[in-house]
């Protein structure tokens, strides 16, 4: 097997991590590429990968049922979206209030 590239979609497990690899082929019947994904279980051992990262993964021996990919190394990190605080949120609408007369 080769190296594989994908995007992190679920981090919830203890350095484990699911990766949706993506991969075109032409369908000679119709002309036409058609895209297929595949999810990869693979081990994050230093647990580094979050949601959205582009990741490589290299195969491995298997770690367990269903996990046989290892990560390689992050490619691209994702933004991640921090929401406004609840004390800026506060202020800022208090100050656009205007008092009625």
């Amino acid at each position: 097997m080769k190296s594989v590239v994908g995007v992190v979609v679920s981090n919830k497990m203890q350095k484990s991590v699911v990766v949706a690899v993506d991969r075109l082929f032409h369908n000679k019947l119709y002309n036409r590429y058609v895209k297929r994904t595949s999810k990869f279980m693979a081990h994050d051992e230093k647990d580094q990968c979050n949601i959205g990262d582009r990741v490589k993964l290299d195969p491995s021996r298997p770690l367990s049922k269903r996990k046989h990919w290892v990560v390689a190394e992050i490619l691209k990190k994702a933004r991640i979206y921090v929401p406004p605080s609840v004390d800026t949120a506060a202020n800022a609408s208090t100050k656009n209030e205007t008092p009625f007369k």
